[in-house]
């Protein structure tokens, strides 16, 4: 399982808030097929958003399993939208780019972030 940076993340869930679910798991589980389904959907675009139809606990599991399988990174988890990393070195559609810094070489918070539009 891949370890993401804080601010990896966050730029990933940045990039992953327009998508919409691509792949949906029901009530039969994370069965072969579909996880040979993520991870050919991961190959093909890095970042997905994954609709769990499970109950809490079973989704964490899910997520986990995902991830430790695949090699993945879990970018977030929030209700039933598990959204999966998974970086192709063959197309790298997706380029994480660093937070931006100021004069102090610390990252920027959020609210000055927000002051520079």
């Amino acid at each position: 399982m891949l370890d993401l940076t804080v601010a990896e993340r966050l730029a990933l869930k940045a990039r992953a808030h327009q998508l919409k679910p691509t792949v949906m798991i029901g009530n039969a589980g994370l069965t072969e097929s579909v996880l040979k389904e993520i991870a050919q959907t991961l190959k093909l675009h890095e970042l997905i958003k994954i609709r769990v139809m499970a109950e809490r606990e079973q989704r964490e599991a899910i997520l986990t399993e995902i991830c430790t399988q695949l090699n993945a990174s879990a970018v977030q988890h929030i209700g039933k939208i598990l959204v999966v990393y998974l970086a192709n070195p063959d197309i790298h559609k997706i380029e994480i780019k660093q937070m931006p810094r100021h004069r102090g070489k610390k990252p920027l918070t959020k609210k000055q972030l927000g002051n520079r539009g």
